[in-house]
């Protein structure tokens, strides 16, 4: 009993103490908010601060869930605002267009570049795996209850993007679903409104009014990202041991890789020669959406950041942003969906000693592409996609098994090569519809929108 009073003390003291880490980094954090340091900077310092405790602390005998329990939090805010962001902001962003044939160019050209981009992410990470030969040396060891997720039959897939109860599908969480019955929504009003257009006006000036609120709300929200930022990055490098990246080190280097390629060429080379924008000057802007996708792992989460900074920080108009964000959380995936599939397939065929062909790489090219769009509305389309993949080559599942130790840690830089590709696809769009607003993005004034804490 005395022994159980004891580790229950300890674990106390150790939990008071990792709480106590975490007031003294969010009193350095707030000090810098009230002399006005740049919101990306304070981001990029709350990140770096919490690699160094997160090390620190893997290396002292301290709880760390006093610190990610502020992590937990900020995501929970941040998910809290996903449903009636969707939900309003593409309902107020389609509805304002004057007709369907608008819509239509701006869907076609978003699912373009989708898709488009996720095929290249695919061949960078086939051609970076097989440079990599990440399964060479690797014993073929699954973790002990691994159990390999059922791919969801086509028809299953569309039953449930299609909403049967939009207010018990919010309920849950499922955003596919209520994007599809917004869309629905808007059309309506869309239509009626071009016979009685003062039938449908206090619908779009409710609309209009509930997005100014809504995104008064998120800014309240995301003045919180460098605390957040911290606490999660700090739960997540107190988790990895130097064994477990040791034995899977060259598909954490095989993955990254891949992902600062797609990154670099990609994303930067469609601004540049696309959209005619600095590359560097764009990535400036865009590192809040990085860096909270890099930490939350959620495009979902992600989604009220992005949309401030697509809108704010790039100067795409609200009603671009609001149809290609919403949509790029549920279908656009570069690096779940593109990168990360190409990596373990040719990984379990190294490890199993089974040899791809040139036509198996190009059924995972294509595979890949189909998936991204088959999981949309699935939770952990990473797994679902590279489950496809696999099965598509005759790969065994239990490849996953052998990568889940580290899945995590790649997981962090998948979502942020997802969300920026959504802010690239924004771009691009607005940019071929002529609602980019290239002077405010190039005034060296907006280089760094400062939001204070107060």
């Amino acid at each position: 009993m005395g022994s159980v009073d004891n580790n229950l003390l300890h674990a106390i003291d150790t939990n008071w103490l990792s709480f106590v880490i975490s007031l003294v980094v969010f009193a350095i954090l707030y000090y810098l908010a009230r002399k006005h340091v740049g919101f990306g900077t304070r981001v990029l310092i709350g990140l770096g601060l919490g690699l160094i405790v997160g090390i620190l602390i893997q290396n002292v005998d301290v709880e760390v869930k006093g610190i990610t329990t502020f992590g937990s939090i900020y995501v929970s805010l941040i998910r809290m605002l996903v449903i009636p962001l969707v939900f309003i902001l593409v309902l107020n962003s389609i509805s304002s267009l004057n007709n369907l044939e608008s819509l239509r160019k701006i869907g076609l050209k978003t699912f373009a570049w989708f898709l488009g981009t996720t095929g290249i992410a695919s061949i960078i990470g086939l051609l970076i795996a097989l440079l990599y030969n990440p399964g060479s040396g690797i014993a073929q060891k699954v973790p002990e209850g691994f159990a390999a997720r059922e791919i969801p039959t086509f028809s299953q897939v569309i039953l449930d993007l299609v909403p049967s109860n939009p207010f018990n599908e919010a309920a849950q969480g499922k955003v596919v679903p209520l994007l599809i019955f917004a869309i629905f929504l808007a059309v309506a009003i869309i239509k009626v409104g071009a016979k009685q257009p003062e039938a449908v006006k206090p619908v779009r000036d409710l609309l209009q009014s509930l997005t100014k609120i809504l995104h008064q709300v998120v800014k309240l929200v995301i003045r919180l990202t460098p605390y957040g930022v911290f606490a999660l990055i700090a739960g997540v490098a107190s988790q990895y041991g130097w064994d477990t990246l040791k034995e899977l080190g060259s598909v954490i280097l095989a993955s990254y890789t891949a992902l600062l390629l797609h990154f670099v060429l990609v994303f930067g080379g469609l601004v540049l020669l696309v959209a005619k924008v600095n590359p560097l000057r764009f990535f400036r802007k865009v590192y809040p959406t990085i860096a909270v996708a890099f930490t939350t792992r959620s495009s979902y989460a992600t989604l009220p950041v992005n949309l401030d900074v697509i809108t704010k920080r790039l100067h795409v108009s609200p009603r671009i942003a609001s149809f290609v964000a919403p949509l790029g959380a549920s279908v656009n995936f570069n690096g779940c969906g593109g990168i990360w599939p190409a990596i373990v397939a040719v990984f379990t065929a190294q490890v199993y000693n089974i040899q791809l062909t040139f036509t198996d790489y190009i059924i995972l090219v294509f595979v890949s592409i189909i998936s991204s769009i088959g999981v949309a509305g699935v939770p952990g389309p990473a797994t679902i996609s590279t489950t496809v993949v696999l099965t598509a080559l005759g790969l065994p599942l239990e490849g996953m098994g052998i990568v889940a130790g580290v899945e995590a840690l790649i997981d962090m830089g998948r979502t942020a090569i997802n969300a920026t590709g959504t802010t690239v696809t924004s771009l691009l769009v607005a940019e071929s519809e002529g609602e980019f607003d290239r002077k405010a993005f190039n005034r060296d004034e907006d280089e760094e929108i400062v939001i204070s804490a107060t």
